[in-house]
Parts: structure tokens; sequence; C-alpha cells
């Protein structure tokens, strides 16, 4: 039996939670509890900057993990891994703006933008879980070559 690698199972653990979070901020303003809200999406963000800072950190000093899986599946890992990738990009550069908006009382703007980010966001939560279930759970990982070794060579 094969374990799983921690930093990664620790930084989907985070991602996770941060959609999670955001589902419940999302019902806590629906039910006009502001305070609440607002304490429970800085804690999403917080979450996923901790995944964010994971991910990075390994990225850099460890590397990312190929995919492992059969050759005939690979280009539609590499889709869906694009696309994931095209969400949380997107998904992030939104919550900044909402989290700011929020927190400027632009409430004008961050209530149509919110509903949006969350949606997003969602999304890049679950795909992100596929990827880790298809990386790392379902098919044995390929490669792992850090950033630092992959530019400089070492």
């Amino acid at each position: 039996m094969n374990s799983l690698p921690i930093l990664p199972t620790i930084s989907t653990t985070f991602i996770v939670l941060s959609g999670i979070t955001v589902a419940i901020g999302w019902w806590q303003i629906k039910q006009k509890k502001i305070e609440a809200h607002k304490k429970t999406m800085f804690m999403a963000s917080l979450f996923a900057l901790i995944f964010f800072i994971i991910y990075a950190s390994r990225t850099i000093f460890i590397g990312n993990t190929s995919f492992g899986g059969p050759d005939n599946i690979k280009i539609y890992y590499t889709v869906f891994l694009v696309f994931h990738i095209t969400l949380a990009t997107i998904g992030a550069v939104l919550g900044v703006i909402s989290l700011i908006t929020g927190y400027k009382n632009n409430l004008s703007l961050h209530r149509r933008l919110g509903p949006i980010t969350s949606i997003v966001w969602f999304f890049t939560s679950i795909t992100g879980v596929a990827v880790y279930l298809l990386l790392y759970v379902f098919y044995r990982g390929g490669e792992t070559t850090s950033m630092i070794k992959a530019i400089l060579g070492f």
C-alpha cells in the first residue's frame, strides 16, 4: 500500500476547507449575519492563502508531480489541469477584489461580484481535489522536478 504524499494532502485539505467556508459564508450572508459572514470569508481567504503558500513553496523547492496515469488519458488530464489552473487564477483575483470591496463597504460591487466569485471558487476547489485524486490516489504520480532544478539544471 502506498502512502499519500504529505504536502499535497495538506494543501488540498486547505483548499477544501476554503471551499467549505465560502459556502458557509454565502449561507450566512443570505441569513443577514453580516459579522459572521465577514469572519467566515476571512477564514476562507486564510485557508486559500495557506494552500497557496504550501503549493508555491513545494513547486519551487520540491517540484510538481507529472501525471503518472495511462498515456491514452494524459491529454484529458492536461486539458483538465489547464482548466483548473485558469479557474484558480480567476478565482484568486476575484477573491481579492471581493475581499477588498467587502472591507471597503463598496457593497454594490461586492454583492454583484460575491456570488460569481463563490461559484468560481467552488469549481476551483472541486477541480483541485480531482487533480489531487488523479495525481496521487487513482494513479501513481509521475516524475517530480523542482522549478529550481528545471530552470537552473541542477
